[in-house]
């Protein structure tokens, strides 16, 4: 059985046009190559299925994770489920194009450097990534307020049915935790996630009072406890590779044209996950 690659992309952001161009022109190397899509695809479930759609048409396996973008409820949007529910009816979509979510067995890469449980997570943040000056929530967003940097999920990503977005953090993060330990403990994983799992990366952020909205300190020891070959990540719109306690962190993301504008970057491509890269292990 051939062997393709495993390739990770995140925060596609189709609304914009140039993204969309972008996506259209994904293609892979090898039939047989993977394809982590790590969230933020778009603000409407129609951008969910026109990406799927043409993604699981070209690579042989799809693995998604929501975004915060994905789980938006925007005033004109015809589907007007907010929090769970909004994130079940993008699960039932993927799951009509056979992509694997957050709430499927997590499939096994058996390509070079495997094999491999490609663990897709859905854990959001729970605001403890916060300044050394605020000591409480409501301190550091007071902080962002006055910094003119709030995350739009403060008025479009609704916790419903939990009182909170940090309580359906600790929520997700508990049932995360457990099917994590079930897995087979021969096995290395490769953890995807929307949002970084450990705070490091947030530290080179402009503004330090947006990483409240970037993950969680719960997650802090997965990469290890969970025996991480890599772990693919997102949101920060920092597309790089950094290590950790001897783990490679990926950050996938497209970003908006902006942004790449002002990186100077020509082009977008998927980055290689496995087999690793010269120098990687």
């Amino acid at each position: 059985m051939a062997h393709g690659n495993l390739m990770g992309i995140s925060d596609l952001h189709v609304a914009f046009p140039e993204n969309r161009r972008i996506v259209e022109e994904l293609y892979p190397d090898s039939p047989a190559d993977w394809l982590i899509v790590a969230g933020d695809v778009g603000e409407s479930p129609d951008d969910l299925s026109w990406v799927l759609d043409l993604l699981t048409r070209r690579y042989a396996t799809v693995i998604w994770a929501p975004g915060n973008h994905d789980l938006w409820t925007l005033r004109d949007d015809p589907v007007s489920l907010r929090g769970d529910a909004r994130y079940r009816r993008l699960v039932e979509i993927c799951r009509s194009y056979g992509v694997h979510t957050p709430e499927d067995p997590y499939p096994v890469w058996s390509g070079p450097g495997g094999p491999l449980v490609v663990a897709p997570l859905f854990l959001l943040y729970d605001y403890t990534f916060r300044t050394p000056t605020a000591a409480t929530r409501e301190q550091a967003l007071e902080q962002a307020y006055e910094a003119g940097v709030v995350c739009t999920d403060e008025f479009m990503l609704h916790p419903d049915p939990y009182p909170s977005r940090q309580a359906w953090c600790r929520a997700r993060v508990a049932a995360t935790e457990q099917r994590l330990a079930a897995c087979d403990p021969e096995l290395r994983t490769v953890l995807v996630n929307h949002f970084p799992l450990v705070r490091t990366p947030t530290r080179i952020l402009r503004h330090p009072e947006f990483a409240q909205w970037c993950g969680t300190e719960l997650t802090a020891d997965w990469h290890t406890r969970f025996r991480a070959a890599a772990v693919v990540y997102g949101h920060l719109h920092i597309p790089r590779t950094t290590w950790y306690d001897g783990v490679r962190f990926e950050e996938v993301s497209v970003g908006y044209p902006r942004e790449r504008r002002q990186r100077g970057q020509a082009g977008v491509a998927p980055r290689r996950i496995f087999p690793a890269v010269s120098g990687d292990s």
